[in-house]
């Protein structure tokens, strides 16, 4: 089967200083990935410079069948995105004055390739997803919790109906019972058969629903395998403080 997803020998950098040396991952359809390392091993680089906001220096990178380094996609993140990334970023980046309603409208769209999917991303299938955004959504996004915030970017990327949902951190700093219900709502989207690149530091709730694990030691892919693969030295080795 063909990736959705291709990464291969992927360099960037930010101006003259060099963060990412030599990547490579792959997503098959339907298939959760875990990005995975210490803090400014290069995992945030690496879903910016799919996403087309950072230019890749050299590498393949392909994604649907498209060459994203192509000349047609450098420095374009609207056409990358269009062909099918959400992108859910670190920090959430909610619209502050706009409401929870107007955020998700302001994403919205039902691209070619969600016609062939069994129901597509609205507002009111966000909400079925989670059901607080309903209730707040007459209220703007810089009024809400840090959780809720999280929330609203998840569904803002969903009413772009990806083929591929990026996650960077997608529960940093919530409370343990928000983190509980984010979990939930990768696992209701993995079980919808959404491909999913995920980036979190909770190991033990990031495994529960990734199928394959890549880790990133200064830039570099240093290890790829299942969750079941994974040992005690590996993630003492890359993942420890």
């Amino acid at each position: 089967m063909t990736p959705l997803l291709t990464v291969e020998n992927l360099t960037a950098a930010y101006g003259s200083s060099q963060v990412l040396f030599d990547v490579s991952l792959s997503i098959a359809e339907g298939e959760v990935l875990a990005l995975m390392g210490r803090n400014g091993m290069g995992k945030t680089t690496t879903i910016r410079t799919i996403c087309r906001m950072i230019q890749a220096s050299q590498g393949t990178l392909n994604f649907a069948g498209d060459d994203l380094h192509s000349t047609t996609f450098r420095r374009a993140p609207h056409k990358a995105a269009r062909l099918g990334l959400g992108l859910v970023p670190e920090g959430r980046r909610c619209f502050p004055t706009l409401t929870v309603h107007e955020n998700c409208l302001a994403a919205a769209r039902v691209p070619k390739w969600a016609s062939r999917a069994a129901s597509h991303w609205d507002f009111a299938t966000v909400c079925k997803l989670f059901p607080r955004l309903e209730e707040r959504r007459h209220q703007k996004a810089d009024t809400l919790s840090g959780g809720e915030q999280q929330m609203l970017a998840i569904a803002r990327a969903l009413m772009t109906n990806p083929r591929l949902l990026l996650l960077d951190e997608a529960t940093e700093g919530l409370a343990p019972t928000i983190r509980t219900e984010i979990w939930n709502a990768v696992g209701t989207l993995k079980n919808s058969g959404l491909s999913i690149l995920v980036v979190d530091k909770t190991l033990s709730e990031v495994l529960t629903v990734a199928d394959h694990c890549v880790m990133l030691e200064k830039g570099v892919s240093v290890w790829s395998g299942k969750p079941a693969d994974m040992t005690t030295d590996l993630t003492h080795r890359y993942l420890g403080v």
